[in-house]
């Protein structure tokens, strides 16, 4: 009984991780329409090194160092 109930467990993981990946642009559209999450999302990416070296040039239309 134990042994089915894991595999329906993991199954079921397997699945649900299948789906939300074949979701996974679109689920990403629902959650950035919402602006409460894409302004925390931009704040969060701007405090990263990476990302405002390599974007925030281009967005401001200069040279990438």
């Amino acid at each position: 009984m134990k042994m089915m109930r894991s595999f329906l467990v993991i199954s079921s993981l397997v699945v649900g991780a299948g789906v939300i990946f074949q979701k996974r642009y679109k689920l990403l559209n629902m959650l950035l329409a919402v602006t409460v999450i894409r302004r925390t999302v931009v704040a969060v990416s701007m405090n990263l090194p990476y990302v405002r070296n390599k974007i925030l040039p281009s967005i401001l239309g200069r040279s990438a160092s």
